[in-house]
Protein backbone atom coordinates (compact mmCIF):
# COMPACT_ATOMS: atom_id res chain seq x y z
CA UNK A 1 0.00 0.00 0.00
CA UNK A 2 1.27 3.53 -1.02
CA UNK A 3 1.70 6.39 0.84
CA UNK A 4 -1.09 8.20 -0.46
CA UNK A 5 -3.29 4.70 -0.36
CA UNK A 6 -2.76 4.79 3.35
CA UNK A 7 -3.26 8.26 3.97
CA UNK A 8 -6.59 8.17 2.15
CA UNK A 9 -7.42 5.20 4.41
CA UNK A 10 -6.75 7.21 7.33
CA UNK A 11 -8.73 9.93 6.21
CA UNK A 12 -11.69 7.71 5.53
CA UNK A 13 -11.39 5.96 9.32
CA UNK A 14 -10.82 9.50 10.79
CA UNK A 15 -14.13 10.81 8.78
CA UNK A 16 -16.08 8.10 10.24
CA UNK A 17 -15.56 8.83 13.92
CA UNK A 18 -18.32 11.10 15.11
CA UNK A 19 -15.86 12.54 17.90
CA UNK A 20 -13.47 13.87 14.94
CA UNK A 21 -16.53 15.68 13.50
CA UNK A 22 -17.66 16.79 17.06
CA UNK A 23 -14.31 18.33 16.96
CA UNK A 24 -14.85 20.54 13.45
CA UNK A 25 -18.34 21.52 14.73
CA UNK A 26 -16.58 23.16 17.90
CA UNK A 27 -14.04 25.13 15.90
CA UNK A 28 -16.34 25.83 13.03
CA UNK A 29 -19.96 26.45 15.27
CA UNK A 30 -18.13 27.52 18.42
CA UNK A 31 -16.49 29.86 16.33
CA UNK A 32 -19.41 31.28 14.34
CA UNK A 33 -21.70 31.16 17.45
CA UNK A 34 -18.93 33.48 18.93
CA UNK A 35 -18.87 35.60 16.33
CA UNK A 36 -22.31 36.44 15.52
CA UNK A 37 -22.52 37.73 19.32
CA UNK A 38 -19.54 39.74 18.39
CA UNK A 39 -20.75 41.14 15.52
CA UNK A 40 -24.08 41.81 17.17
CA UNK A 41 -22.41 44.06 19.73
CA UNK A 42 -20.49 45.97 17.34
CA UNK A 43 -23.51 46.79 15.49
CA UNK A 44 -25.76 47.60 18.20
CA UNK A 45 -22.17 49.65 20.10
CA UNK A 46 -22.25 51.80 16.53
CA UNK A 47 -26.01 52.05 16.84
CA UNK A 48 -25.89 53.55 20.10
CA UNK A 49 -22.77 55.83 19.87
CA UNK A 50 -20.50 53.44 21.66
CA UNK A 51 -18.04 52.34 18.86
CA UNK A 52 -15.52 53.39 21.21
CA UNK A 53 -15.91 51.11 23.83
CA UNK A 54 -15.60 47.92 21.39
CA UNK A 55 -12.04 46.30 22.12
CA UNK A 56 -11.81 45.47 18.04
CA UNK A 57 -12.94 48.93 16.95
CA UNK A 58 -15.57 48.67 14.54
CA UNK A 59 -13.55 46.09 11.78
CA UNK A 60 -16.05 43.25 10.88
CA UNK A 61 -12.46 41.39 10.58
CA UNK A 62 -11.20 42.02 14.36
CA UNK A 63 -14.65 41.01 15.42
CA UNK A 64 -14.20 38.08 13.54
CA UNK A 65 -10.85 37.25 13.89
CA UNK A 66 -11.77 37.75 17.68
CA UNK A 67 -13.58 34.07 17.68
CA UNK A 68 -10.86 32.30 15.77
CA UNK A 69 -9.12 31.01 19.02
CA UNK A 70 -11.59 28.78 20.21
CA UNK A 71 -11.09 26.63 17.28
CA UNK A 72 -7.49 25.38 19.13
CA UNK A 73 -10.32 23.16 21.19
CA UNK A 74 -11.27 21.80 18.26
CA UNK A 75 -8.09 20.93 16.70
CA UNK A 76 -7.24 19.60 20.17
CA UNK A 77 -10.13 16.86 19.93
CA UNK A 78 -9.39 16.12 16.18
CA UNK A 79 -5.62 15.40 17.32
CA UNK A 80 -6.57 13.23 20.28
CA UNK A 81 -9.48 11.32 18.82
CA UNK A 82 -7.23 10.44 15.93
CA UNK A 83 -5.32 8.28 18.04
CA UNK A 84 -7.27 7.38 21.14
CA UNK A 85 -9.69 5.90 19.21
CA UNK A 86 -7.43 3.05 18.15
CA UNK A 87 -7.25 1.77 21.96
CA UNK A 88 -10.94 2.26 22.37
CA UNK A 89 -12.19 -1.78 22.91
CA UNK A 90 -15.10 -2.76 20.55
CA UNK A 91 -18.03 -4.04 21.77
CA UNK A 92 -18.17 -7.89 22.72
CA UNK A 93 -20.31 -8.72 19.57
CA UNK A 94 -16.85 -7.42 17.29
CA UNK A 95 -14.78 -9.74 19.59
CA UNK A 96 -14.01 -7.01 22.12
CA UNK A 97 -10.19 -5.77 21.04
CA UNK A 98 -9.18 -2.68 19.82
CA UNK A 99 -9.00 -1.18 16.59
CA UNK A 100 -5.28 -0.90 16.74
CA UNK A 101 -4.45 -4.39 16.37
CA UNK A 102 -6.33 -4.26 13.04
CA UNK A 103 -4.50 -1.15 11.97
CA UNK A 104 -0.98 -2.49 12.47
CA UNK A 105 -2.10 -6.12 11.10
CA UNK A 106 -2.80 -4.03 8.41
CA UNK A 107 0.07 -1.32 8.16
CA UNK A 108 3.09 -2.88 10.12
CA UNK A 109 5.25 0.07 9.37
CA UNK A 110 4.38 1.74 12.61
CA UNK A 111 6.49 5.19 11.96
CA UNK A 112 4.75 4.98 8.64
CA UNK A 113 1.51 4.51 10.70
CA UNK A 114 2.04 7.44 12.73
CA UNK A 115 3.21 9.94 9.89
CA UNK A 116 -0.12 8.94 7.91
CA UNK A 117 -1.84 9.66 10.97
CA UNK A 118 -0.04 12.86 11.40
CA UNK A 119 -0.76 14.13 7.86
CA UNK A 120 -4.76 13.33 8.04
CA UNK A 121 -4.64 15.11 11.47
CA UNK A 122 -2.92 18.44 9.35
CA UNK A 123 -5.26 17.91 6.39
CA UNK A 124 -8.58 17.72 8.46
CA UNK A 125 -7.40 20.86 10.76
CA UNK A 126 -5.89 22.88 7.54
CA UNK A 127 -9.83 22.02 5.92
CA UNK A 128 -11.73 23.37 9.14
CA UNK A 129 -9.68 26.54 9.67
CA UNK A 130 -9.94 26.90 6.30
CA UNK A 131 -13.55 26.74 6.06
CA UNK A 132 -13.95 28.67 9.91
CA UNK A 133 -12.27 31.52 9.17
CA UNK A 134 -13.51 33.03 6.11
CA UNK A 135 -16.82 31.84 7.41
CA UNK A 136 -16.55 34.16 10.42
CA UNK A 137 -15.32 36.98 8.50
CA UNK A 138 -18.37 36.92 6.54
CA UNK A 139 -20.99 36.37 9.14
CA UNK A 140 -18.98 39.28 10.58
CA UNK A 141 -19.43 41.42 7.52
CA UNK A 142 -22.58 40.69 6.89
CA UNK A 143 -24.17 41.33 10.44
CA UNK A 144 -22.23 44.99 10.46
CA UNK A 145 -22.58 45.88 7.80
CA UNK A 146 -21.42 49.01 5.97
CA UNK A 147 -21.94 50.75 9.96
CA UNK A 148 -18.58 48.91 10.59
CA UNK A 149 -15.31 50.66 9.06
CA UNK A 150 -12.30 47.73 7.86
CA UNK A 151 -9.01 48.95 9.37
CA UNK A 152 -7.24 45.41 8.43
CA UNK A 153 -6.24 45.32 4.98
CA UNK A 154 -5.89 42.03 2.99
CA UNK A 155 -2.61 41.04 3.37
CA UNK A 156 -2.59 41.23 6.91
CA UNK A 157 -5.83 39.56 7.59
CA UNK A 158 -4.33 36.59 5.26
CA UNK A 159 -1.02 36.30 7.42
CA UNK A 160 -2.60 36.83 10.69
CA UNK A 161 -5.56 33.78 9.49
CA UNK A 162 -2.43 31.44 8.29
CA UNK A 163 -0.91 32.13 11.52
CA UNK A 164 -3.78 30.98 13.73
CA UNK A 165 -3.83 27.88 11.22
CA UNK A 166 -0.31 27.39 11.97
CA UNK A 167 -1.46 27.67 15.98
CA UNK A 168 -4.30 24.98 15.21
CA UNK A 169 -2.62 22.68 13.25
CA UNK A 170 0.60 22.45 15.67
CA UNK A 171 -1.70 22.10 18.65
CA UNK A 172 -3.63 19.38 16.68
CA UNK A 173 -0.43 17.52 16.59
CA UNK A 174 0.91 18.16 19.90
CA UNK A 175 -2.34 16.48 21.28
CA UNK A 176 -1.79 13.63 18.83
CA UNK A 177 1.91 13.18 20.17
CA UNK A 178 0.54 12.83 23.70
CA UNK A 179 -2.53 10.57 22.64
CA UNK A 180 0.36 8.13 21.72
CA UNK A 181 2.47 8.35 24.72
CA UNK A 182 -0.39 8.04 27.01
CA UNK A 183 -2.68 5.85 25.20
CA UNK A 184 -5.80 7.18 26.51
CA UNK A 185 -7.45 10.17 24.86
CA UNK A 186 -9.27 11.27 28.08
CA UNK A 187 -6.18 12.62 30.02
CA UNK A 188 -4.61 14.65 27.04
CA UNK A 189 -8.50 15.62 26.55
CA UNK A 190 -8.49 17.40 30.04
CA UNK A 191 -5.59 19.02 30.14
CA UNK A 192 -5.42 20.59 26.60
CA UNK A 193 -8.80 21.65 26.60
CA UNK A 194 -8.76 22.85 30.14
CA UNK A 195 -5.73 24.92 29.35
CA UNK A 196 -6.94 25.97 26.13
CA UNK A 197 -10.10 27.51 27.37
CA UNK A 198 -10.71 27.86 30.94
CA UNK A 199 -7.26 28.05 32.82
CA UNK A 200 -3.60 27.77 30.90
CA UNK A 201 -1.51 26.16 33.22
CA UNK A 202 1.08 28.02 31.62
CA UNK A 203 -0.02 31.44 31.68
CA UNK A 204 -0.12 31.05 35.43
CA UNK A 205 3.26 29.52 35.74
CA UNK A 206 4.38 32.86 33.49
CA UNK A 207 3.89 34.32 37.09
CA UNK A 208 6.53 31.89 38.69
CA UNK A 209 9.32 31.52 36.49
CA UNK A 210 9.62 33.49 32.70
CA UNK A 211 10.71 30.07 31.03
CA UNK A 212 7.27 29.58 30.68
CA UNK A 213 7.23 31.67 28.16
CA UNK A 214 8.78 28.88 26.26
CA UNK A 215 6.32 26.39 26.93
CA UNK A 216 4.38 25.53 23.21
CA UNK A 217 0.86 27.36 23.76
CA UNK A 218 2.80 30.48 25.26
CA UNK A 219 5.44 30.22 22.74
CA UNK A 220 3.10 30.56 19.52
CA UNK A 221 0.46 32.99 20.97
CA UNK A 222 1.47 35.52 19.26
CA UNK A 223 0.46 33.68 15.94
CA UNK A 224 -2.78 35.08 16.84
CA UNK A 225 -1.44 38.04 15.41
CA UNK A 226 -3.66 41.68 17.18
CA UNK A 227 -5.20 39.53 19.62
CA UNK A 228 -4.75 40.76 23.22
CA UNK A 229 -2.30 38.46 25.16
CA UNK A 230 -0.29 38.68 28.11
CA UNK A 231 2.98 41.06 27.88
CA UNK A 232 6.69 39.36 27.30
CA UNK A 233 7.82 36.15 25.89
CA UNK A 234 8.37 35.48 22.33
CA UNK A 235 7.34 37.50 19.29
CA UNK A 236 5.26 35.55 16.23
CA UNK A 237 8.22 34.18 14.53
CA UNK A 238 10.39 32.65 16.99
CA UNK A 239 7.54 31.96 19.04
CA UNK A 240 6.08 29.65 16.03
CA UNK A 241 9.77 28.01 15.58
CA UNK A 242 10.24 27.27 19.18
CA UNK A 243 6.01 25.78 19.40
CA UNK A 244 7.09 23.81 16.38
CA UNK A 245 10.16 22.46 17.93
CA UNK A 246 7.97 20.56 20.64
CA UNK A 247 6.01 19.52 18.25
CA UNK A 248 8.75 18.14 16.60
CA UNK A 249 10.21 16.57 20.47
CA UNK A 250 6.93 15.19 21.10
CA UNK A 251 6.56 13.74 17.76
CA UNK A 252 9.69 11.72 17.68
CA UNK A 253 9.49 10.79 21.37
CA UNK A 254 5.74 9.50 20.46
CA UNK A 255 7.53 7.54 17.56
CA UNK A 256 10.30 6.42 19.94
CA UNK A 257 7.80 4.50 22.05
CA UNK A 258 5.05 3.36 19.75
CA UNK A 259 7.85 1.56 17.90
CA UNK A 260 9.23 -0.12 20.42
CA UNK A 261 6.37 -0.64 23.26
CA UNK A 262 3.37 -3.71 22.42
CA UNK A 263 0.56 -2.61 21.00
Amino acid sequence: MSLLQMIAAELRKATTLPAVWAGVAVALLGSIGITVLNAVTTRNAIAAGRAEELLADTSPFETAYAAVPLGTVGAVIIGVMAMSSEYTANSPDAGGGRQISATLAATPRRITLLLTKAITIVLLVVATALVTIPACVAIAMAIIGDAGQEAVATDEAVLRSLGAMLYWVLTGLLAFAITVLTRNGIIPLIILIVNSSLVSISLLLTNITPLAHWLPDMAGRRLFGGVHTVDGGLEALPGALVMAAWTLALLAAASGVFSRRDA
